[in-house]
C-alpha cells in the first residue's frame, strides 16, 4: 500500500519523458526497485513517469560491430535472445541467474545499471565486456564506459535529468570465452558476490565483481595477474588469490568481509576455470 497522492504519466518517447523529467519526478521502468522505496518512504516523488513502453528503448540489435541492448529491455528478453546466445552468452547466461520469473520478465537492464544496488548482477557482466552506457539528456547524449559509470554506493555517472537509453558492447572476436558465477542470496537472488571473467584469444583478460564492495568494480590486480599467462590450475590460483586485494569491503548480516574476501577468491577461480 502507498497512501499518498502522485501524478502518473506514461510518454510515447524519450523525448517526452526528459520534458517531464524534474526534480519532483522519479522514472518507473521495471519497478522493482522504485516500488519497494516507495513503500518503504525511502523515495516519495510527485511524479511517476513510466517509461516502461517506450519502443526506442527496447530491443536487441547488431549494429557497427556493437551489441546494442535497448535499457527498456527485460532481464527475460536477455535471456532468451539468439543474437546475445551467439555473441554474448554470458549475458543469456546471467540474466537466468536473475531473481525469478516475474523479476526477470518486468525488471529491465537499464532500470538495473541506474539503481546501481552493489548487489546487482549486470554491472559485473557489463564491465567485464567493456561496455558503454549511452545517457540522454535534453542536450543531447554522451557514453559512459561501464567501468566509470558506478561511482558509489548506489551511485552513478548519471546526472540530474538524464536517461539511460541503451548499453553497447563491442562484438567479441571469434574464439572469445566468457563466464559469470555468482553466490546469491537464497531469499533475494542478489549477489553477495558475483564475478564476470571474458578472455579474449589473444590472451586479455577482464575480470569484474559485484556485491564485493560499496559499488561493482573492474579488478585489474588479477587482470595483471594473468596477463600473458596460459590458464593452468596454478595460474588461476594464484590470480584468483588476488580477487578483490586493496578494495573496502561490504560487511552485512549476510557475509563479513573476511567472508566476502573468501567468496570473492572462491568464484574468481570458478569462472576463469570456466573459461580456461
Amino acid at each position: 500500500m502507498i497512501p499518498y497522492a502522485f501524478d502518473y504519466t506514461r510518454p510515447e518517447s524519450v523525448e517526452e519523458a526528459l520534458d517531464l523529467l524534474d526534480d519532483d519526478a522519479k522514472l518507473l521502468a521495471g519497478g522493482h526497485s522504485l516500488v519497494p522505496a516507495l513503500k518503504l518512504r525511502l523515495s516519495a516523488p510527485g511524479r511517476l513517469i513510466d517509461i516502461a513502453r517506450i519502443p526506442s528503448l527496447k530491443g536487441i540489435r547488431e549494429e557497427n560491430g556493437e551489441i546494442v541492448i535497448g535499457a527498456g529491455t527485460t532481464h527475460a528478453e536477455i535471456m532468451k535472445s539468439d543474437l546475445l546466445k551467439q555473441h554474448l552468452p554470458m549475458f543469456a547466461e546471467g540474466a537466468a541467474l536473475i531473481g525469478d520469473p516475474m523479476v526477470r520478465h518486468k525488471g529491465t537492464i537499464g532500470g538495473s545499471l541506474a539503481h546501481a544496488d552493489p548487489s546487482a548482477d549486470w554491472p559485473a557482466m557489463v564491465i567485464a565486456a567493456d561496455g558503454e552506457v549511452v545517457l540522454r539528456g535534453r542536450n543531447g547524449s554522451r557514453s559512459v564506459a561501464a567501468a566509470d559509470f558506478f561511482i558509489g554506493f548506489y551511485s552513478t555517472a548519471l546526472e540530474e535529468g538524464e536517461i539511460i537509453t541503451e548499453i553497447r558492447l563491442p562484438v567479441p572476436a571469434e574464439g572469445t570465452r566468457m563466464n559469470y558465477q555468482k553466490f546469491a542470496q537464497p531469499a533475494s537472488r542478489f549477489a553477495i558476490v558475483g564475478c564476470a571473467v571474458v578472455r579474449h584469444p589473444d590472451g586479455s583478460v577482464r575480470v569484474a565483481f559485484t556485491g564485493v564492495s560499496d559499488a561493482p568494480f573492474r579488478d585489474t590486480g588479477v587482470e595483471e595477474a594473468l596477463s600473458g599467462q596460459q590458464l593452468t590450475d596454478d595460474v588461476i590460483e594464484a590470480a584468483a588469490a588476488k580477487a578483490a586485494e586493496g578494495v573496502s569491503l561490504n560487511s552485512d548480516h549476510f557475509a563479513s568481509e573476511e567472508y566476502r574476501q573468501h567468496l570473492a577468491r572462491v568464484y574468481c577461480k570458478r569462472a576463469l576455470n570456466a573459461v580456461a
